[in-house]
């Protein structure tokens, strides 16, 4: 991967909405890679490679510009900071932090950031349905950057340093086996990453409210038919006033405010990855009319929905 994939920082996640910038330079649009098979050894459905200069999705990529994939990527990084784009919210990210990227997110590599570690990369359908559940590899509800502790930081290193060994070598084993001893030890360094995952969710979890847990869950569930702060407070069986005081003291925001930022990072994805008309966006973010959806977008965006899709053009 080119060398804008990944270094690190020190203590708080730092996110920010970076939408105005999304789409800067010339194109003909936001561009979705397929896993890069060519670029991979034997042509197996992964990829485990030390980051740097000489590697990208495809020759032809500036991964410095938004663009999306269909493949899902973990990088694991030695240095630090990096600044790293997914989804319209930049991550920070320090040395022995892990971004986990899944197919269909939007994402764009920093210009100015050396990216040094190891990434990992897996084309969709090369691990078994029942891999693919235990490990959680279309939790898109989970966040992409994951901290380790010390001791979790070792088990993740030792199986991705075994995953690279075998990737590497292809003439040991005949093809068929050597993809089957693949499958386990992407299996292995997954399994370890999914509890990391879900343990930090956990852990996350535990320090919000009840109360803001359960609105969370139903604005997921429902952000593109309700938008309404009292109509949740209500299906929750809580006053509205309860309801303001655990997501702000969870988020810091409003519930409209919470709401209103799901439904715009929706629009956002609709407008960059799909080519429905921007009336159908609104619609399938809760705006059967279009002008009144051009009005909220601009008014959370600065931009209309119009502007934004073509800064990605």
């Amino acid at each position: 991967m080119a060398d804008t994939t990944t270094q690190g920082v020190g203590a708080q996640p730092q996110v920010r909405d970076v939408a105005e910038d999304a789409g800067s330079g010339g194109g003909d649009g936001i561009r979705t890679f397929p896993f890069p098979v060519d670029l991979s050894l034997g042509g197996v459905g992964m990829q485990a490679v030390r980051m740097g200069p000489e590697r990208t999705w495809h020759l032809d990529a500036p991964l410095e510009r938004v663009h999306r994939i269909d493949f899902h990527v973990v990088m694991l990084f030695d240095e630090g900071p990096v600044l790293h784009m997914i989804d319209f919210a930049e991550y920070e990210v320090a040395a022995g932090d892990l971004l986990w990227i899944r197919p269909g997110q939007v994402h764009r590599f920093s210009k100015t950031s050396g990216y040094r570690g190891t990434v990992l990369t897996m084309q969709p359908g090369f691990l078994p349905r029942a891999t693919v559940e235990a490990t959680g590899l279309y939790r898109y509800d989970l966040p992409p950057l994951l901290r380790p502790d010390a001791a979790q930081l070792a088990g993740l290193r030792a199986a991705l340093t075994q995953l690279e060994r075998e990737y590497e070598d292809g003439t040991t084993l005949p093809p068929s086996l050597h993809t089957a001893v693949l499958r386990h030890s992407l299996t292995a360094f997954l399994l370890r990453l999914a509890h990391l995952a879900a343990s930090s969710a956990e852990a996350e979890r535990g320090r919000t409210d009840t109360t803001f847990t359960l609105f969370r869950d139903a604005v997921e569930r429902d952000f593109a038919t309700n938008h309404s702060v009292s109509a949740y407070a209500d299906a929750l069986g809580y006053s509205r006033r309860t309801l303001v005081r655990a997501v702000r003291a969870a988020t810091g925001a409003t519930p409209k405010g919470f709401i209103d930022k799901r439904v715009v990072l929706e629009a956002k994805r609709l407008l960059a990855h799909t080519e429905l008309p921007i009336s159908r966006v609104g619609v399938a973010v809760g705006f059967p009319d279009a002008a009144n959806f051009s009005k909220f977008f601009h008014q959370h965006t600065d931009l209309t929905p119009a502007s934004f899709r073509a800064e990605l053009r």
